[in-house]
């Protein structure tokens, strides 16, 4: 994620002054593979270096919430990797602490930034969609398909309580969210855990999370999320169901957006031309010449780095919506300790 994080902050304007890692010669391996300008011994040194305004913070889950309120105390900016904590209690103080220091923050759910995200939100905004009726949407990856798929992620001391969901479930709900505009507002969840141990070491996190969700008008929906989809790579479908139009997204065709009616349906590919303002102000490069990943992470630094400037974006994900995805988080887990008793969310 470095790397993605380096790209998109010199697409941006900035220059990579100093990277830190658990270790003095990490920091200088790092430094050198991602072209920083030094290495620092450590992050305390980093975090106080006078020639730093934004703090980057792309390390294991457990030492977000420490390094992020550390950065913001030295007077930085943050961007900080989700989850924002792994619990909502610090993601809480931490967009508190923010907001005390008048520190730009914020968290990379990028997805927003796909232009044709943008043209679905500004379609449901403008009522084409009607009344949302139902929901189908899914995140599907296979990378810890195998038995002897392994990561850090996989355990609680490094990743936090949850692995699935905190770490694509949370993609896929701020999605929703943002798109329909509307919030989650009670679900009922379970979860699977299908390997006891991976690499040698027993695993306290779960693989797969399908959860059935309420929305506030009262729209209802399913998200599954699978961390052991064979095949699926980076799968994450919106599909949302109306009393007019039906609306979906897949990341993996990011160009496209399709819009299903009762007498049609179209596929609406992506052109600034034609495009909600929203959607074309992201668009840097004509129809026909694809947009992907590393240009919606583009879209968000640059809106990052704007803000620092004093502008307004609208849809920059801050550490409020870090603090909302730690509270769906918490509810999920709930709800699948329960046998999947209805939770509500908190507001």
């Amino acid at each position: 994620m470095a790397r993605v994080h380096r790209t998109a902050a010199r697409d941006a304007g900035g220059e990579l002054r100093a990277v830190a890692t658990g270790s003095a010669s990490g920091g200088r391996r790092a430094a050198g593979e991602l072209h920083a300008a030094r290495a620092e011994d450590d992050a305390a040194a980093l975090l106080v270096a006078d020639d730093i305004d934004i703090v980057h913070i792309c390390t294991p889950n457990a030492t977000h919430a420490e390094l992020a309120a550390h950065a913001l105390e030295a007077g930085k900016h943050v961007v900080c990797e989700k989850p924002l904590a792994t619990n909502a209690a610090d993601a809480r103080r931490l967009a508190d602490l923010a907001a005390a220091r008048g520190r730009v923050v914020a968290v990379p759910f990028v997805y927003r930034y796909h232009p044709m995200v943008r043209e679905a939100r500004a379609r449901v905004a403008q009522g084409d969609v009607g009344e949302l009726l139902t929901l189908d949407c899914s995140y599907l990856q296979d990378w810890m398909l195998l038995p002897t798929d392994d990561d850090w992620r996989v355990h609680s001391t490094s990743g936090g309580e949850s692995r699935a969901f905190a770490d694509i479930g949370s993609h896929l709900c701020d999605l929703v969210e943002f798109v329909i505009g509307q919030r989650i507002r009670s679900l009922s969840a379970r979860s699977r855990r299908v390997f006891a141990e991976r690499g040698g070491r027993s695993v306290d996190t779960e693989d797969l999370v399908a959860i059935l969700v309420e929305t506030d008008s009262g729209a209802l929906g399913t998200l599954l999320i699978s961390q052991m989809a064979a095949g699926r790579k980076n799968a994450l479908t919106l599909e949302l169901h109306g009393s007019r139009q039906s609306l979906r997204f897949e990341q993996e065709r990011p160009e496209e957006l399709w819009v299903g009616m009762r007498d049609e349906s179209r596929i609406l590919l992506r052109d600034p031309l034609a495009a909600a303002e929203d959607s074309a102000r992201l668009q840097r490069v004509p129809a026909g010449h694809s947009m992907g990943y590393q240009d919606a992470f583009n879209g968000f630094m640059a809106d990052v780095y704007a803000a620092v400037g004093g502008e307004h974006r609208d849809g920059l994900p801050t550490f409020e919506d870090g603090y909302r995805s730690a509270v769906l988080t918490e509810a999920v887990l709930a709800s699948a300790a329960d046998g999947g008793r209805w939770t509500e969310v908190a507001a």
